[in-house]
């Protein structure tokens, strides 16, 4: 501790600008808002229908005309985004997931709804094709499974027109990500789980012990004409997100994938956690890390909390 001239107090007491709420806010060196939030959701085929997932408590899988309302809700409440993640039927599936590409398709057909009734929300979709195959890997694969780079960027090509055809606004290869852990509940909430049926994808995914080799894949990105990038998953990887926004100065987007959710809410659910409390501190500290936007399941509820602070 500082002790001035007198001898008897601190030059500095940090503690005068937290005296109050007023003050705090005056000195906040962060902010979040609602207008930081991506709305993750996942969508069926079908009407009507709504389906729980299971290992995400309050996440759903809703059919397209059952989804519009509830993004007409988070589009007043300031969201400004919406990313799509599809659930395709057993039947749709093959080898090569060439159903990701039918202009017709099921995402297709959700980023054409989404537009019409919403044309002022920004619709993301996900170039990758573990939804699609019947074995679950994110790519096209030879006879010993092994993923086949070339052939599987042909087709995510075709997927990635097929959306920006139908209206989407950001096209988000998530094929190229960290091979973490904390996909799980992702994984049953789209169907690829059980195909995937324990099946590794450390061959073209960035191990978690790779933060140079990260920011070497997002330098390749850039080159490529990447106009935003995205570190998921979040939290874990907070020097990640804080490292590629220092490096490159690019829009970062950081995704609090279904893994980091489900502790929060299994967490809460046990009366571990204040659940309001964490989840904006953990939100807030993903924006502090330097993301720009946040995917993130929470985005509703938060907006809501946020919404009853001002």
């Amino acid at each position: 501790m500082s002790i001035s001239a007198s001898g008897q107090f601190p030059e500095t007491r940090m503690r005068r600008s937290r005296r109050t709420p007023a003050l705090r806010r005056l000195v906040a060196e962060t902010t979040l808002s609602s207008g930081d939030f991506i709305y993750p959701v996942f969508v069926l085929d079908g009407k009507a229908r709504t389906e729980p997932v299971p290992s995400m408590p309050g996440i759903k899988r809703q059919s397209i005309d059952v989804l519009l309302p509830e993004l007409t809700e988070a589009h007043a409440l300031g969201i400004p985004a919406v990313a799509l993640f599809p659930v395709i039927d057993a039947d749709r599936k093959s080898l090569d997931g060439s159903e990701c590409a039918n202009p017709d398709g099921l995402v297709q057909r959700a980023v054409r709804a989404i537009k019409k009734a919403l044309p002022d929300i920004a619709v993301m979709t996900d170039v990758a094709l573990d939804p699609y195959t019947t074995h679950g890997q994110d790519g096209i694969i030879d006879d010993s499974g092994y993923v086949l780079n070339d052939v599987t960027v042909a087709m995510l090509v075709k997927q990635t027109l097929s959306h920006a055809a139908a209206g989407a606004d950001i096209v988000a290869p998530s094929d190229m990500k960290f091979a973490s852990a904390f996909y799980g509940p992702f994984r049953d909430a789209v169907g690829s789980a059980k195909n995937l049926a324990g099946g590794d994808k450390s061959t073209y995914q960035v191990a978690p012990s790779n933060g140079d080799e990260a920011l070497r894949e997002v330098a390749l990105d850039l080159q490529e004409g990447a106009d935003f990038v995205m570190v998921k998953p979040a939290l874990p990887y907070l020097d990640i997100v804080r490292r590629v926004k220092d490096t490159y100065q690019v829009p970062t987007f950081a995704y609090q994938v279904s893994g980091e959710y489900a502790m929060l809410k299994a967490a809460a659910a046990n009366g571990w956690l204040d659940e309001r409390a964490t989840v904006l501190e953990a939100l807030l500290g993903i924006k502090r890390a330097g993301a720009n936007a946040i995917l993130t399941y929470f985005a509703v509820e938060a907006a809501r909390w946020l919404s009853e602070e001002n």
